[in-house]
This record gives C-alpha cells, structure tokens and sequence, in this order.
C-alpha cells in the first residue's frame, strides 16, 4: 500500500509504540521532541518489543524542534498523544512556526481535546482517534506493548480510512468507526474505572471492585457517564479488545450479586499490580493529573445538558486537591469511609 507521511508530536509511549510500528513497516515517520530526548533517541533508534520479541527500529527522522521537524515536511497528518493538558500549548508550539499544519490525529484520551484543536486549526483539520492497546515505557525510546488490543479511528475525515489501512500494514488491529463521538465517550468510560478513586485511596482497580463501599462509588461513576452520553445522543460501542457494551449492561442491568464479581475480575484481575494512570501521576509527585480533563468532562458536559454528577465531581475535586498539595495524601489512603463522607 502507499507509504503515508506522519509527523509525531512527541515519542512518549504511544507515539512511541504507534510511529515505531509504522517506521517498521515501512511509512515514512518522523518525531519532534524536546532536545535532549531528541539526541538521544537519534543515536540509539527505538526499540520496540512486541510478542515477546524486540525489534530495533532506525528508519525514521527526529528532530528537537516542531519548527525543524515542520520543515522536512510536508506531512499526511500530524499524530498527537499527550496528555491533555499539553494539547493546548503544543498546538500554539505549531501554529507559531508559520508553517502550513497537516490534519492532526489525535490519539489521545478525553473527549475535548478534538474541539481544542477544531477550534485552533478548523474543524476539517481534526481526526479522531482512540488507543485501547496497553503500552509500558521502560527508557526513552523504548516501549514494550502490554496487552495488544487495538485502535480505532473515526471514518468522517478523508483520511480516516488511510489511517486504517496504515495501522492494520503495521499490525496494530485498526477499526474504522462511522462518528467519533460514541467511539471516544466509550472510550471515556473506560478510562473511568476505578482511576480516580484508586489515585485518592491508593488502592489497586481490583480492590476497589471488590469491596462493597468502593464498589457502589465506581458503579456510580460509571452511570453517571452513561446518562450523560444518553443525553448527548450517543450509545456505547465496542472498542477494539475492549467490550464497553458488556461494562455498561454490567454496571445499569446486572444484579449487584453477578455484576460485581466480573466487574471484579474482568477490570481488576488483568491488570497485576500495575496502577492507572492517575495512581502513576499522583503518587509520583508529578503535581496534576488528567482527572480535569476525563472524570472533569463528565461534570463540564453533563452540567451542559442537566444531568446531575455529583459522584464524579467530588472525584475531580477531591483528586486535584490532592495533586495540587491542598490536602494531604493521607487524609484518604486506605480509608474509603473518610472519601464516603464526602459524598
């Protein structure tokens, strides 16, 4: 098939795991980076472990700067994977160079970084993607791929299906999806389960799940999260590897005495001892968490069309109180009574 062209903002570990897959397979990638990240991936290559086997990869280009790496151009697209609260100063990092920008995919989690970027570069500039594949980076320029599941893209931009093609040559179990509103709401909730709750009470997803109290909060966040894609008209849909019909029938139509023993095993047994992210991001003194930009987007969205989400707003605000030193990380841990209490 045609090479397609991409430019990666940042090799962080799904860019990282996404353009090294397509580099391999052929397609023409290249990354801007921070300087220093740039040279040292410039001399080493990415490495990239995938079925118990790791493959060198050196055919790309990396360049320290958007400006430099805008100018090796021109580009099918540019792929965004940051964090969410980094899309707004990467996105003017791009327009200040001057140069003409490429549609931007975005690969990232939440459901309002698509609006930034319409609002920035236009609505026709703007593709919508999800990961549920989970990725490890051990180093820089190193990822090892967890658990493949897939990814998937909305088909409403013209080169949606380009992208398609280009994932599933690169063997990364692409599905192309009608409208990308249900694709990335579905993909929210499954962000949601137990992310904030296991960050506030240091308590792994299984533990959660399993215990009574905690159970109902992660249930109730759940719900609040489907009355509000009801309301914006969208129903969930299946991601690649990722049931998110079974989740919803689990958590709205299922007994308690059979939901949560799957909902026990299906989200906290395959996990191991790994934390989600907001877990990594809080107790590893990073200072923020996403939690704005994902249980947050419930408050903000659900505000807008009357439904109520008071489960998820005390998890917002009780996680960025936390992130921001307000409160002490004690107050909560191992303590679901004292978080109860707030609700």
């Amino acid at each position: 098939m045609p090479e397609l062209r991409l430019l990666f903002l940042g090799a962080g570990a799904i860019g990282t795991y996404v353009g090294g897959s397509l580099a391999a397979a052929g397609h023409h990638v290249t990354y801007s980076e921070q300087p220093d990240a740039a040279a040292a991936i410039a001399e080493q290559g990415l490495r990239l472990t995938r079925d118990d086997r790791t493959t060198p990869v050196r055919d790309f280009a990396i360049f320290g700067s958007a400006a430099e790496a805008l100018a090796a151009g021109p580009y099918d697209a540019c792929v965004v994977a940051l964090k969410s609260f980094d899309t707004g100063p990467a996105l003017d990092g791009l327009l200040a160079t001057g140069a003409d920008l490429p549609p931007v995919l975005s690969l990232q989690n939440g459901v309002d970084n698509e609006p930034l970027i319409a609002a920035k570069l236009g609505a026709d500039r703007v593709i919508t993607g999800t990961v549920t594949t989970a990725v490890g980076k051990p180093g820089i320029g190193q990822v090892i791929e967890e658990k493949r599941r897939g990814i998937g893209i909305a088909l409403d931009h013209p080169l949606g299906q380009r992208l398609v093609d280009a994932l599933n040559d690169a063997q990364l179990n692409a599905v192309g999806y009608p409208e990308p509103g249900p694709m990335k709401w579905s993909k929210l909730l499954t962000n949601l389960t137990g992310n904030a709750t296991s960050a506030i009470l240091d308590e792994p997803v299984g533990a959660l799940f399993a215990d009574r109290r905690t159970y109902g909060i992660e249930i109730a966040v759940l719900r609040e999260c489907l009355a509000v894609m009801a309301a914006l008209g969208y129903r969930p849909v299946d991601l690649p590897g990722t049931p998110v019909r079974a989740l919803a029938l689990a958590a709205t139509r299922l007994p308690r005495f059979l939901a949560q023993p799957a909902l026990t095993k299906a989200l906290g047994g395959g996990r191991g001892d790994k934390m989600p992210s907001f877990h990594i991001d809080l107790h590893s003194g990073r200072g923020r968490t996403e939690v704005s930009y994902l249980n947050g987007a419930v408050v903000r969205h659900g505000e807008a069309h009357g439904v109520p989400t008071p489960v998820n707003r005390v998890l917002t605000d009780t996680l960025e109180a936390l992130s921001a030193g307000t409160q002490s990380l004690d107050t909560y841990r191992h303590n679901p009574d004292a978080l109860l209490a707030l609700l």
